[in-house]
Parts: structure tokens; C-alpha cells; sequence
């Protein structure tokens, strides 16, 4: 499987595609106009080992809402994700059995690298 979970409207998400390698060999899902389904959320967490993996500290949401002084539990995690394509760290690149979760240099260098091969 291939596949993009990202924002359209994110120019980070937008950059990151740009630069990918075998693009057209991906699925494309726009989390906010196709939001993941339960199963989708829970496939992407066998991958990445956990929820807060997925999650993004780094939302608005997350300060607004106080999260940042709470203990979140997988749950927690795994909930939030689902009610608000904002708590999804993006892009979420899945690759074959990879999964690549982020915008950081790193994890992008990471997928170009794969895809190279």
C-alpha cells in the first residue's frame, strides 16, 4: 500500500509532495475534506507503535485546548486524532510497510531516500 494523509491546503504538506519521488504511485487523502476513517487511524498505529506518535504537539488545538498540562493516554491520543484532522502530525506517508510520520527534515530525507531506491 501507498499512501499520503496531508492537508492541501498545508504548504509544508505541499513542499514535502513536491520533492517526493514516485508521487503518482501514491493514493492521496486530504484529511480535512476525506477525514480518516477509525480503521485508517488504527492501521497507522500498528505501523508507528502508538497514537502519540501520530500526535502533533505542535497544533493550535493541542495549547488551546490545554492539553499540553494534561496527561494524554492512547486513548486520549487516538480520540483527539480522530475528532480533528489537526491533531495528526502530517504528512503521514505510508510506503509499502513504511511509515514515515512528520515534516521534519529528517523524516523526509528519510522517505526520499526510500522511494530512491
Amino acid at each position: 500500500m501507498r499512501k499520503i494523509y496531508h492537508l492541501k491546503t498545508c504548504s509544508t504538506c505541499q513542499r514535502i509532495l513536491k520533492s517526493l519521488p514516485k508521487l503518482e504511485t501514491f493514493q492521496l487523502q486530504d484529511i480535512k475534506s476525506e477525514p480518516m476513517t477509525v480503521k485508517q487511524v488504527e492501521e497507522m498505529q500498528k505501523m508507528a507503535g502508538s497514537y502519540e506518535a501520530l500526535f502533533s504537539k505542535r497544533a493550535t488545538l493541542y495549547k488551546e485546548m490545554g492539553l499540553k498540562d494534561e496527561k494524554l493516554s492512547e486513548a486520549d491520543f487516538k480520540r483527539y486524532i480522530l475528532e480533528h484532522y489537526t491533531f495528526l502530525s502530517r504528512p503521514v506517508i505510508i510506503a509499502d510497510d513504511k511509515i514515515f510520520v512528520g515534516n521534519s527534515p529528517k523524516v523526509v530525507q528519510q522517505v526520499i531516500d526510500y522511494l530512491s531506491k
